[in-house]
């Protein structure tokens, strides 16, 4: 059963995830996976004694820096870590209890002492921590520890601000020149980047063999997200693709999502195409092609 309680004080969420014990248990505890699906941990170690600290809050405007001990660790089982906000009163704890359910993994989600925060702050609101927990845990963490193995995931900082990242990406005169792996070209047919808009190309191998693609958008959020199907145009959706373009102290760090439908077309793709290799060629063209542009502009 998934569902979510709450008291005044306390939240507790069960949900039963498609995944094995040992993937659950590696997405709460290793630090490069947390960051996926959690928030962005500097470090994070399964030992009792450990602190951590990271910044969130209901807004890019009011953040809070959060600061974390960690009191039980029973692995693939159990953990535990204090939760409290610097500069305010109160101190609650949050706590993880796995099962293995066959194949599945039961979740036992809780988040103890919240009554301790200040009354008089409305962002320490029981409401905001049950919203909060119910996407972390229902959609975010779901999301990631059932399909980390039909994904192909790619993160990269490059120094560049994020309108310039975001023009290369989408404007065809400029995608026509980086787009793709080592030594491939490309010939545009249409690039109409908006909700329901297509964009249509060829890519043309070293090799001389070409490759028809076809990408169809879901979601347009100018200059922060891309969603969309991508394929060919007899099978138009062949993987669905996430691309969020994070500002970074003047830099722009980009994290692309690649989600097939089974492991076994995910597989494919990387033994048959060499799509890992593929995309890391692809980013490290788009770095390359961004640094000439900024060349030119000085």
């Amino acid at each position: 059963m998934n569902n979510i309680q709450a008291t005044e004080q306390d939240i507790l969420i069960t949900r039963v995830f498609d995944a094995n014990i040992d993937q659950v248990w590696k997405a709460i505890t290793s630090k490069e996976q947390m960051q996926r699906w959690y928030f962005d941990l500097a470090e994070f170690k399964a030992e009792v004694g450990f602190q951590f600290q990271f910044t969130g809050g209901p807004s890019p405007e009011k953040q809070y820096l959060h600061l974390c001990e960690i009191t039980e660790v029973i692995p693939n089982k159990k953990l535990t870590y204090s939760w409290r906000y610097d500069g305010h009163a109160g101190n609650s704890f949050v706590t993880f209890e796995l099962s293995s359910e066959g194949n599945s993994t039961h979740l036992k989600f809780t988040h103890k002492g919240i009554d301790s925060f200040p009354a008089d702050n409305p962002n320490f609101a029981i409401g905001n921590f049950i919203e909060g927990w119910n996407y972390i845990i229902h959609t975010s963490l779901k999301d990631y520890v059932e399909n980390v193995d039909k994904e192909i995931f790619s993160s990269r900082l490059f120094d560049a601000p994020r309108e310039l990242v975001w023009e290369v990406w989408t404007n065809p005169n400029h995608t026509a020149l980086w787009w793709g792996p080592t030594g491939f070209t490309n010939t545009i047919y249409e690039m109409d980047v908006k909700p329901g808009g297509i964009f249509k190309f060829m890519m043309h191998g070293p090799d001389g063999v070409d490759f028809p693609n076809q990408i169809s958008y879901i979601e347009v959020v100018k200059p922060e997200r891309l969603v969309y199907n991508h394929g060919n145009y007899k099978n138009p959706e062949m993987f669905f693709v996430t691309i969020n373009f994070l500002e970074d102290n003047g830099k722009t760090k980009i994290s692309m999502r690649m989600l097939f439908k089974t492991v076994e077309e995910r597989r494919e793709v990387v033994e048959k195409y060499g799509a890992l290799e593929g995309q890391k060629q692809h980013l490290d063209k788009l770095d390359v092609y961004l640094a000439k542009l900024q060349e030119i502009k000085k």
